[in-house]
């Protein structure tokens, strides 16, 4: 399963009461996700406010169409709205403003590369 990287920014003014939130995430809501097929979900966040989340899914898009007809998830998006800056400084909005990030290293990735390429010539160029 692919995993994704995005960016939200919370307002500074408000990161005391998102990190409490989020350390008690309503049961539903929880149970939601997981059914809707998010998988090792988590959410870093950084003192100027940038949030930095990952999540693994086979299809998000598909992913995050069954958390919108979940009604939990409305709820809980109108409960987070306050807590999230647009870019650009627009008004709040829920958490799919989401930024999603290009992966551009994966150490796994490279080192199955490298160990399932031939071996280098003795003057260590690859065939």
């Amino acid at each position: 399963m692919p995993r994704v990287c995005f960016t939200l920014q919370v307002r500074p003014d408000r990161l005391a009461e998102y990190r409490e939130r989020h350390a008690a995430v309503w049961p539903e809501m929880l149970h939601a996700l997981r059914d809707a097929g998010w998988h090792d979900y988590q959410l870093f966040l950084r003192e100027d406010g940038l949030l930095v989340g990952t999540v693994v899914a086979d299809d998000l898009a598909a992913a995050q169409a069954a958390m919108d007809a979940t009604g939990v998830s409305a709820r809980w998006e109108a409960e987070m709205a306050p807590f999230f800056d647009l870019p650009g400084g627009g008004e709040s909005s829920d958490g799919r403003a989401k930024q999603q990030l290009d992966l551009v290293f994966d150490l796994d990735a490279q080192l199955a590369a490298i160990e399932q390429a031939p071996p280098p010539h003795s003057n260590g160029a690859r065939p």
